[in-house]
């Protein structure tokens, strides 16, 4: 199993949600590009983490 941190940056506010989009990491290509998360639960955070784990 492996495990990927991805770091996110403020984008825009939308009616419901905020919208993040992936800071790249060692000019590699994004892994996620843009999310959004609800506001009730971003607040007014300008950036985020995101961890994956893979699983086999």
């Amino acid at each position: 199993m492996s495990e990927k941190v991805i770091k996110f940056e403020f984008e825009k506010h939308n009616k419901n949600s905020t919208r993040y989009k992936e800071v790249p990491q060692n000019d590699s290509p994004p892994i996620l590009g843009s999310i959004y998360v609800q506001k009730w639960f971003a607040g007014n955070h300008k950036n985020i983490e995101v961890t994956i784990k893979t699983k086999d």
